[in-house]
């Protein structure tokens, strides 16, 4: 299981500092600042309460809040993929300094790719692919429902996964459905920077360092998207 593989390439030795539920991302702050998705429309689907110790969070150790990340309850997994995010010193020497959507117009011109997740830029690769399919558990227009998932990820020569999938707990079954063939992408703020996801079969993570973890709180305690969190930089590790 790749969370599995995750949680056992980090250090757990660190103390919360603080942690901050916002509409959109969720932050923990310990030995670095790490964010993740809240995805409020799938948590509001299961029961409440979302979130079964909040305000006594701070209370728990990392190994109790990072143990969250496998909760059925989405609230609390994106508090545990925040803290897994938290505790990676990203090292920028072996990044790039890039957004995941040029890397996935190069990797998928002229070329059959699947998105797993609605991103701002899929006009933009619609462009350049041969073929793209957009596969979204919340379908906007032109977008597919989850259901197909199982018939259009086997046909990309191009895969890109949202890293929430670590979230809702489906990454694992999306990355088994893969041409083995495929250049695989796992994007997104939820994201966790670390060589280890490249034994599951992934070329390329993108995610995001925050690097003025003050600026990137208060944005997201006030109901901050991904594109308005401040104090961020995004980087792209390539296998």
């Amino acid at each position: 299981m790749l969370l599995d593989d995750i949680v056992a390439a980090i250090s757990l030795n660190a103390d919360v500092r603080d942690i901050r539920q916002g509409t959109f991302y969720t932050a923990v702050l310990s030995r670095c600042c790490g964010i993740a998705a809240t995805l409020i429309h799938e948590a509001l689907r299961r029961d409440a309460p979302l979130v079964k110790n909040a305000g006594v969070l701070l209370e728990f150790d990392m190994p109790e809040l990072v143990q969250l990340a496998y909760s059925p309850r989405i609230a609390e997994a994106a508090i545990g993929m925040a803290a897994i995010n938290s505790l990676i010193d990203i090292d920028e020497a072996a990044c790039i300094e890039r957004n995941a959507a040029d890397l996935i117009i190069e990797k998928g011109r002229n070329k059959r790719v699947v998105i797993v997740g609605h991103f701002p830029f899929i006009p933009s690769v619609r462009k350049a692919a041969k073929q793209l399919w957009v596969i979204e558990k919340n379908p906007k227009a032109n977008d597919i429902p989850e259901t197909e998932t199982r018939h259009l990820i086997p046909q990309a020569d191009v895969l890109a996964i949202t890293a929430t999938a670590l979230i809702n707990h489906t990454m694992d079954q999306l990355l088994a459905l893969r041409n083995p063939h495929a250049f695989v992408v796992v994007l997104g703020g939820t994201t966790p920077m670390l060589p280890v996801l490249f034994d599951h079969g992934i070329h390329a993570v993108s995610g995001t360092r925050i690097i003025d973890p003050d600026r990137a709180l208060n944005c997201i305690s006030q109901g901050a998207n991904y594109r308005q969190i401040q104090g961020a930089k995004k980087l792209i590790m390539m296998r």
